[in-house]
């Protein structure tokens, strides 16, 4: 378990939306989004006020992740758990930012006829994709390559021309790996 899915599972144990808890611990929703999907670490203070939003202590939901292994599954059933936040798409991280050294690595969850955006920073990287449900089309430079359920591609970033779409009329989930 990571600090955001334990800070989700808390929230949704406690029937609060994404919007209610950031009112209450005075962060934006797509930040308290960002936690929760491991995009973002937070703050001590942040976490502290995340945690008092919540009933909790800080420290006890710290406990809890120092006692955990270093293993990261994330279930199916976690899939229909997020909350898309306008943009269309959430990136459910497999592990917080400070474990990603060589590779990063999501769940990816897009909506119908949405993109989710290139990594801009990254030079000379390469990517995998693996559509675990629905479609998706990956546009790299002048090729565009149809994606459905159970294919997979592994290619080079080139970020200026680069997309990553849901054609289909259903959310697409998909395994993204990418190097550092």
């Amino acid at each position: 378990m990571t600090l955001g899915s334990l800070l989700r599972q808390r929230r949704k144990s406690q029937k609060l939306t994404l919007k209610a808890l950031a009112e209450k611990a005075g962060v934006s929703e797509g930040f308290l989004s960002q936690v929760e999907n491991n995009v973002k670490s937070p703050s001590l203070d942040t976490l502290m006020n995340i945690s008092a939003a919540l009933g909790a202590d800080a420290g006890d939901i710290l406990n809890q992740l120092t006692r955990q292994e270093r293993l990261f599954p994330i279930r199916k059933a976690e899939w229909g758990e997020v909350d898309l936040p306008h943009t269309g798409f959430a990136t459910r991280r497999f592990c917080p930012p400070e474990y990603r050294t060589g590779i990063d690595s999501a769940i990816v969850i897009i909506a119908p006829d949405k993109s989710i955006p290139v990594r801009k920073t990254i030079k000379n990287g390469q990517e995998i994709l693996c559509v675990l449900q629905g479609r998706l089309e990956l546009e790299l430079g002048e090729q565009v390559v149809g994606l459905g359920q159970g294919d997979a591609v592994h290619f080079f970033c080139d970020p200026p021309r680069q997309r990553i779409t849901n054609p289909g009329p259903n959310l697409a989930v998909a395994l993204w790996v990418g190097t550092m």
